[in-house]
């Protein structure tokens, strides 16, 4: 019931106030050093969510400095701050593997709107990707926002 939420149960990590990101009964949490909230590591953690009652920890993945993340199929968009846009193949949740990266943005948060268009946004302004291709991630348009 959305107006009378119930807590179910919770999965301990790190200190960190980063995003969660849920597709089906797997959950993505990303976990970054250098925030307000006191975190200490830079991880991604996946977590099997199927039994709401005892999630449990799937793996964990050392980064450089997760921020936000959005997932189309098997193929995560996950911004790393001043180390750009990565793209990962996350078919096996035991073992993600790198397919490509931009890394001219320092990128906070991203969405994907379909399999076709992403959207990003970073220090330097607002872009958006076909990403019909994953591995060639094409700009479409930007924009650039000066601080």
């Amino acid at each position: 019931n959305p107006d009378q939420p119930k807590y179910l149960s919770k999965f301990d990590h790190a200190s960190s106030c980063d995003p969660v990101y849920v597709v089906g009964n797997t959950a993505y949490v990303t976990l970054r050093s250098g925030t307000r909230c006191q975190g200490f590591t830079n991880q991604l953690d996946i977590l099997d969510v199927s039994d709401l009652r005892s999630p449990s920890q799937i793996s964990t993945f050392a980064m450089d400095n997760p921020h936000g993340l959005s997932i189309v199929d098997k193929t995560m968009y996950l911004c790393e701050g001043i180390y750009g846009l990565k793209v990962y193949d996350v078919t096996d949740n035991k073992k993600i593997e790198l397919k490509s990266q931009i890394k001219n943005h320092h990128a906070f948060d991203v969405i994907a709107l379909d399999s076709n268009l992403l959207m990003m946004i970073g220090d330097d302004g607002f872009y958006q990707y076909d990403i019909s291709d994953p591995l060639q991630l094409k700009e479409l348009s930007r924009i650039e926002v000066q601080r």
